[in-house]
C-alpha cells in the first residue's frame, strides 16, 4: 500500500491558531510531506483539524468540521485524520470517547508530536521556522501563549494557562528572518500583548519589543493586537511616536464601560480609567484608529448597562469595533456564579442594536477619509479592482480599500499612495 504523503490542515479561530498550523506544515514539509491549508478540495491522504474553543459557537463549529471529515474517513476519501489545538486541549478524554473516528487527538501545545508521530518520508533542511499561508507580504507574529488575567466569562486561561512570553531576541531573530524574505507588514498578536514580558524579565517588556522590532530593516509596518486596558504600558506610546513603521492602530478590548458590569466580568478596571486612557491615547497619538471589542447580555446585564454601554460607544467613536453575545462557558466563574439570565432574544436584539450603531459610526469615519491621499499596501487582485489597507486595517477583521484596475498595473505587496475618492460603513474606493 503506497505510503500516504499529502496532508491538508485546516485551521479553525483566531491567527493564533493559524500561526500553529504555519509551523506544523513546515514540520511536515521537512519530514517529506506535501502540505495544503484550508484547500477547497481534499486530497485524501491526511487531514488535521486546528480546533477553537473559545466560545460555544466556535466550539460547535470545530465540532460539526471534525465529524464531516468523520465521514470522509469512514467513506475512505480521507486515510488519516488528526485533532489538536484548543478544543481537544480542553475537552480530549470526552472526544476521544466520543468520536473514535480520529486517528488522534493532541492539544494546544503538545501538537508537535503529530508531525513526529508519522513516518519519516524524506529530510530536507530547514531555513525558516514557518510556511506562511497568508500573502507573502504581511505575518502573523505571535509573541506569547496563555493569559494571567482571570476574567469572569472567559474559558482561555482554561485552555492556554499561565502566560508565557517569548524571548525578545528568539522574536527579533523571526523577525529578520520573514522580512529577508520579503515580509513587510507584521500583526503583533497575543492573548494579552500588555503583559508581555512580565514572566521573563519581570517588567512589562512590550515597548521595547515594538522599539527594536521597528529598527529592522524591511518592516514596513507594525499592527498589534489585543491589548488589555488594565496596567497598560504607557511607555508603548512614545514608540509608536517614534517609529512611522508602528502603526497608529491599537486593538484593546474592552468588553462593556458600565462599572456594576466591570465589576462582574472581573476585569480590573473602572469607567473612569477606561475613559482616561482612551483620551490618554487620542492625545498621545493623533490620528490613533482604536479597534475594541464589547460583549452584550453578560449575567445581570440590565437595560441600563446597555445604554450606557451604547452612550459609551457614542461619545468614543470606535474607528473598528466588534461585538458578541455572552455565551456560558464551562469551569469558568461566571458558569458556577452567575444564572446566565439575559433570554437569548434579548442578547441579539442587544447585539443588533450595538452594531446597528457602530456601522453609522462607522460610515461616518470613513466619509472623512474622502478627498484624502493615504498610503495603501495592496493585497490581492479580485474582479475589477485591486484591494488594499490602509495602516488603519488589519487584514480579515477591518475595511479594504478598493482600486478599480482600469488603466494600472499594480504589484501585490507593494505601497501606493491613494486617493480616497467615495466610501461606504466599511471600505474605501480610491485612485492611485
Amino acid at each position: 500500500m503506497p505510503q500516504s504523503s499529502f496532508v491538508d490542515i485546516i485551521t479553525m479561530g483566531c491567527s493564533k491558531n493559524l500561526v500553529d498550523s504555519e509551523c506544523l506544515m513546515q514540520m511536515f514539509a521537512v519530514r517529506g510531506y506535501q502540505v495544503a491549508h484550508n484547500a477547497e478540495q481534499l486530497h485524501g491522504d491526511i487531514v488535521v483539524v486546528n480546533t477553537c474553543g473559545f466560545i460555544q459557537d466556535a466550539k460547535e463549529e470545530s465540532i460539526e468540521m471534525i465529524l464531516e471529515l468523520c465521514e470522509q474517513r469512514r467513506s475512505g476519501a480521507v486515510k488519516q485524520l488528526y485533532v489538536m489545538g484548543c478544543l481537544s486541549e480542553r475537552y480530549r478524554k470526552e472526544l476521544q470517547a466520543e468520536i473514535p473516528e480520529v486517528d488522534a487527538f493532541f492539544g494546544k501545545f503538545d501538537w508537535k508530536g503529530l508531525a513526529e508521530s508519522l513516518p519519516l518520508l524524506s529530510s530536507c533542511p530547514s531555513t525558516t521556522l514557518r510556511m506562511l499561508t497568508t500573502p507573502s507580504h504581511y505575518a502573523y507574529l505571535k509573541i506569547s501563549e496563555g493569559c494571567d488575567r482571570k476574567c469572569a466569562y472567559c474559558a482561555i486561561p482554561l485552555i492556554t494557562h499561565k502566560h508565557v512570553s517569548r524571548p525578545i531576541d528568539e522574536i527579533l531573530d523571526e523577525v529578520t528572518h520573514l522580512a529577508s524574505l520579503g515580509v513587510k507588514e507584521f500583526q503583533v498578536i497575543a492573548q494579552e500583548l500588555t503583559l508581555y514580558g512580565t514572566d521573563l524579565y519581570g517588567r512589562r517588556a512590550l515597548p521595547e519589543l515594538i522599539d527594536r522590532m521597528a529598527s529592522i530593516e524591511g518592516v514596513e509596518w507594525i499592527r498589534m493586537h489585543y491589548a488589555y486596558p488594565n496596567s497598560f504600558p504607557m511607555e508603548l506610546l512614545s514608540v509608536m511616536n517614534n517609529h512611522s513603521n508602528v502603526c497608529k492602530y491599537l486593538d484593546i478590548a474592552l468588553q462593556h464601560i458600565s462599572d456594576r458590569m466591570l465589576e462582574r466580568m472581573h476585569r480590573h478596571t473602572s469607567k473612569a480609567e477606561t475613559l482616561s486612557l482612551i483620551a490618554e491615547l487620542r492625545k498621545q497619538i493623533p490620528g490613533i484608529a482604536l479597534r475594541t471589542t464589547l460583549m452584550v447580555g453578560f449575567p445581570g446585564e440590565t437595560e441600563s448597562d446597555f445604554e450606557e454601554l451604547k452612550d459609551f460607544v457614542r461619545q468614543v467613536r470606535f474607528e473598528r469595533m466588534g461585538a458578541f453575545a455572552y455565551s456560558e462557558e464551562d469551569g469558568t466563574y461566571a458558569a458556577t456564579h452567575y444564572e446566565d439570565d439575559v433570554p437569548p432574544e434579548v442578547k441579539q436584539q442587544r447585539l443588533d442594536e450595538l452594531m446597528a450603531l457602530q456601522q453609522q459610526i462607522s460610515e461616518e469615519i470613513c466619509q472623512e477619509r474622502v478627498g484624502k491621499t493615504m498610503r495603501v499596501i495592496i493585497d490581492r487582485a479580485e474582479g475589477d479592482y485591486y484591494i488594499g489597507r490602509t495602516e488603519y486595517d488589519s487584514p480579515e477583521v477591518d475595511g479594504e480599500v478598493l482600486i478599480k484596475n482600469e488603466g494600472c498595473q499594480l504589484e501585490i505587496g507593494k505601497f501606493y499612495d491613494a486617493k480616497i475618492l467615495e466610501a461606504n460603513e466599511f471600505d474605501l474606493y480610491a485612485t492611485i
